[in-house]
């Protein structure tokens, strides 16, 4: 209703209603779309929807279709063409998940965390070592979805090379699903090589003779450690149930898939090692900062030490009293100084010979 103001009618607010939201199509999320016929990828740009009507109307190859960073209706139109449940579909919209393996009928959803080593002049300038991503792989009798999170996720150099090997592609979906996995780990070898330079560059500051030592690059490492380890660990499990008597998984691939395990094994053993020396390092440097800082204190106190003598002397010749020795003299000056520098000169040598100075 209109209200009353002087000099004439209010007229009633209008709430602002926000903009709908308008849909992004699915092609916007689509890096590559192609179907593959005993290995062979098919010549022609082609649509997803396409591309599986080909395959399931001659029943022939499969379809490999990449997505970048979807949005939930982007996600929502892939999977019901798909078939896709709906409680993977919701995760694969958002990123952050542990690495996982659930199975879903016939189709199996993969989870995997990547990493990236973020190069850096040194420890002490750097703040991130370990930058983190996720890739996400549905793959059905018939098709494999790759949906990425994270800039240096992309994956067009494992499809040309797997392209470059129809022996390899001829397998089926799950031969892609163990070279994304196999990708994945090999980066997790990658980055623990470039991380040990690193390590040994905080042990060098450790162990330093006469050098200052920060403290927080080792506790920036030990934080970047942590985190791979977070990406990395759980992967065991899901790798366990690839190479283990599962249907869905032809023999000749789980034995691929136990190769990918041993590598994470040698990984984990890496990052277990990189955890146990940087938590024996941050012993070692809060020992090393607290001798450092007894030092500075003892040095501080010699040099207060020294002062204090001709601060008192100062003091009771300031107190303006007439009768006082030597008051009225002409050598009593020159003989007050003498004595305060061989006092400080005497105290100087004393705390020396002891190594407070």
């Amino acid at each position: 209703m209109p209200r009353l103001r002087p000099g004439g009618l209010v007229p009633p607010r209008r709430e602002k209603r926000p903009l709908p939201r308008i849909p992004v199509p699915v092609a916007r999320a689509v890096v590559d779309c192609a179907v593959y016929v005993d290995g062979h990828r098919k010549p022609g740009r082609i649509s997803y929807t396409d591309a599986l009507d080909r395959v399931r109307s001659t029943g022939e190859g499969f379809v490999w279709l990449g997505l970048h960073s979807p949005d939930d209706e982007q996600m929502q139109g892939v999977a019901e063409v798909f078939g896709l449940h709906e409680l993977v579909v919701e995760d694969a919209v958002h990123a952050h998940q542990r690495p996982k393996l659930e199975v879903y009928d016939e189709t199996q959803f993969l989870v995997l965390r990547t990493v990236k080593y973020v190069e850096h002049e040194s420890m002490e300038k750097a703040s991130e070592v370990v930058e983190t991503g996720e890739i996400m792989i549905f793959v059905g009798h018939d098709f494999v979805i790759t949906v990425r999170h994270g800039d240096h996720t992309h994956l067009s150099g494992l499809r040309r090379r797997l392209e470059a090997r129809p022996d390899r592609l001829v397998l089926g979906p799950t031969a892609v699903l163990h070279a994304i996995a196999d990708l994945v780990v090999d980066s997790y070898l990658a980055v623990t090589d470039e991380m040990e330079s690193d390590i040994l560059a905080i042990e060098e500051a450790v162990f330093g003779p006469r050098r200052s030592l920060n403290i927080d690059p080792v506790y920036l490492l030990k934080r970047e450690v942590l985190e791979l380890r977070r990406a990395v660990t759980p992967l065991t499990g899901p790798l366990a149930r690839l190479t283990g008597q599962n249907p869905l998984v032809p023999k000749e691939i789980r034995r691929h898939f136990r190769d990918v395990a041993d590598h994470l094994t040698t990984v984990i053993d890496r990052i277990v090692e990189y955890d146990e020396v940087l938590s024996s390092l941050i012993g070692t440097a809060a020992a090393k900062v607290g001798i450092q800082q007894n030092t500075d204190m003892r040095k501080i106190s010699s040099w207060v030490a020294i002062a204090a003598v001709p601060t008192m002397v100062a003091g009771i010749y300031g107190m303006n009293f007439d009768y006082m020795p030597e008051l009225h003299q002409h050598w009593a000056y020159p003989t007050v100084i003498v004595l305060l520098i061989v006092a400080c000169a005497g105290l100087w040598v004393v705390f020396r010979r002891h190594n407070w100075l």
